[in-house]
């Protein structure tokens, strides 16, 4: 059962959250030869205030 963790900062919209979990899931099931209905994905949004690159909170960007 792949498991896979995807970190991101949020406001992305729902039908892309949507489109991208089925491009990830059709891959994994692809290229490791798993069923679709075996590979879980969880989504972990970030809020930009709770992000940092280079010493800068990317709300700030």
């Amino acid at each position: 059962m792949p498991l896979v963790h995807i970190d991101l900062l949020a406001g992305r919209s729902e039908e892309q959250l949507r489109t991208m979990v089925k491009d990830v899931t059709d891959a994994i099931a692809k290229d490791a030869n798993v069923p679709a209905e075996r590979i879980h994905i969880v989504l972990n949004e970030m809020q930009p205030e709770h992000y940092s690159v280079g010493g800068t909170l990317k709300s700030d960007e």
